[in-house]
């Protein structure tokens, strides 16, 4: 179970986290939407795993701004220790979350979906009668 303190922490993390990554990383690598969907706290504080989602062109430009989002974890570290105000700062793991890509994998597949299903339509059975009139039901 976790603290009060952890969510404020953890809070605090990821806005710092976000924040630095849009404004004060201008690295030609970072492409595509960068989000950081949550952070982990440890209880007694000392390590926090961030979990970052990458929505870019291709699987290629995904890796290499999730390398360039790592190789820039001083500059993240430094700033998230300016703006806790805490005796110590957490230290900083980075984890490709992947539920964000998951999510929009299950949405094409309905789509798809919907596209065959509305491409084919049902067929009849020949037994069954043409004038298929159901009574509306009185409430």
């Amino acid at each position: 179970m976790t603290s009060r303190r952890q969510h404020k922490i953890a809070r605090v993390i990821r806005e710092s986290v976000s924040r630095t990554i849009l404004s004060r990383l201008s690295d030609p690598r970072i492409t595509g939407l960068v989000s950081v969907n949550e952070v982990d706290v440890s209880p007694d504080m000392k390590n926090a795993t961030v979990f970052i989602s990458i929505l870019a062109a291709d699987e290629q430009k995904h890796q290499v701004a999730f390398d360039a989002i790592c190789h820039a974890i001083g500059p993240i570290q430094a700033q998230l220790g300016r703006d806790l105000t805490g005796r110590h700062c957490p230290r900083l793991r980075f984890v490709q979350d992947e539920k964000t890509q998951k999510t929009l994998q299950t949405l094409r597949l309905i789509e798809q979906a919907e596209h065959e299903y509305t491409a084919h339509p049902l067929q009849r059975s020949p037994e069954a009668p043409e004038d298929c009139d159901v009574p509306d039901e009185e409430h």
